[in-house]
């Protein structure tokens, strides 16, 4: 795998251990279940999502994985506007990982362009 499939890994997984850590203090500190529960799911499934891809069976297989962590990449980001905006996240909190979230889905769409422009 290149090099940026591996920075991809290494922050998809710090993403994921960031969300779990927020998904803890939302259900402790504030109290919030719902919401936190979606972001969970969709922010740990990133990773996952890009593991599947280093292990595709075609390059074909490959983008459709990725295309799939991005669209989860993008539901995070979602929830995480919407933890902001109903005030469960102050502005700082919200910033940070939103940046993350965004980096993560920049290398992504750069991966699959990347990736379609080599299988043309």
């Amino acid at each position: 795998m290149s090099e940026k499939k591996n920075v991809l890994k290494d922050k998809s997984f710090s993403f994921a251990i960031r969300i779990v850590k927020l998904y803890k203090y939302l259900i402790t500190d504030k109290k919030e279940f719902v919401l936190s529960k979606q972001l969970l799911r969709s922010g740990t499934a990133i990773g996952a999502l890009i593991r599947e891809a280093q292990n595709a069976e075609s390059k074909a297989d490959f983008i459709h994985k990725l295309a799939i962590a991005q669209k989860e990449c993008d539901e995070s980001l979602y929830w995480l506007e919407l933890l902001f905006e109903t005030e469960f996240l102050s502005s700082t909190e919200y910033e940070n990982i939103n940046n993350d979230a965004l980096e993560i889905l920049k290398i992504i769409r750069s991966a699959i362009i990347t990736t379609k422009m080599k299988n043309s």
